[in-house]
């Protein structure tokens, strides 16, 4: 494939805003057209929190696109807090914002932790959604944490692992997911540091098929290393506080979204959420359309992905 679909040219919010719930400010922003079909994008991480480029996945004339920072990180506040936390938390937030925004359908667009909440949240209201955009499938089971945080990414990336290794000691690292959740809860404050830059750095080295420096250094910037890596590993050491590891990925689960128009976007070389997922939820799903983007790994902004994501987009949109 030669001629790629590229992003939106970059826009602007025409509003702004906060909402309450419990202990949190949850901050979210509307762009594009305020009558136009509504699309919400739900981010990575769990953590990630919101950027400007992924306002530009959408046809900014034919969308009302709704991006909000997920509880504790971002620009939400507070920032890294873990009360009240919890994958059913963030379920509830986008209904309420939903409601809020007076919106009674909208498509659902997310990818990594995204596409976990994106299924989550479907799965729970399933007369909210209208259509789905699902990208680097990730279904927090036991075998895909492993895959990336004990043995299996390990291999591919030994150099970056080795940096993520650093801030535990040898006797420790035979759970590491479990030792770094000892630093984050401890009160050195510059081990923790230093451990949630080394955790994100990680997951930005191997994001990407190319190495791009760029990016490993906005995950290492240690506002947003703080929040994004104690929230992920606080979902994670929880199991994303599911009732169990196959919940969003079971048939019974599926059934309730099967009649929802669907796409799964998946990059070969995935090293983060790795090809298999995928494709096990595209076989309990076969009305979802699978793409396989053969020449991709994780990352939303690698250019078979970003076409085949906005091609999906363009698609709906031209439903509207």
């Amino acid at each position: 494939m030669n001629n790629y679909i590229s992003l939106y040219p970059s826009i602007e919010p025409y509003k702004t805003d906060f909402f309450y719930v419990d202990n949190h400010k949850i901050y979210f922003e509307e762009c594009g057209n305020p009558n136009g079909k509504p699309a919400v994008f739900l981010h990575g991480g769990p953590g990630g929190g919101g950027s400007t480029n992924v306002r530009r996945f959408f046809d900014p004339e034919i969308y009302r696109i709704v991006i909000f920072d997920q509880r504790g990180c971002g620009r939400s506040l507070p920032h890294g807090c873990l009360e009240n936390n919890t994958t059913w938390d963030l379920v509830e937030d986008i209904e309420k914002l939903k409601i809020k925004l007076d919106v009674s359908k909208w498509l659902v667009f997310g990818g990594s932790w995204g596409s976990t909440l994106s299924l989550a949240y479907a799965q729970t209201y399933p007369e909210s959604v209208s259509e789905l955009i699902l990208r680097g499938i990730f279904m927090l089971r036991e075998k895909e944490l492993n895959w990336f945080y004990q043995y299996g990414a390990s291999e591919i990336f030994p150099e970056a692992w080795d940096e993520f290794l650093k801030p535990i000691k040898e006797n420790e690292r035979g759970n590491l997911m479990n030792a770094y959740h000892k630093i984050f809860l401890g009160n050195d404050e510059k081990k923790k540091l230093d451990a949630a830059v080394a955790w994100s750095k990680w997951e930005a080295s191997v994001s990407t098929l190319s190495y791009k420096p760029e990016l490993v250094s906005s995950f290492s910037e240690s506002k947003f290393a703080l929040a994004f890596s104690l929230i992920e590993n606080h979902y994670f050491i929880n199991n994303g506080f599911l009732k169990n590891e196959n919940q969003i990925i079971s048939t019974e689960s599926i059934d309730k979204i099967r009649h929802i128009p669907s796409k799964i976007i998946q990059g070969r070389y995935d090293i983060v959420c790795p090809m298999a997922t995928a494709w096990e939820l595209s076989k309990n799903w076969p009305e979802a359309e699978l793409i396989v983007a053969p020449s991709s790994g994780h990352s939303a902004f690698e250019k078979e992905i970003t076409h085949h994501l906005i091609s999906s987009t363009n698609e709906y949109g031209s439903n509207a």
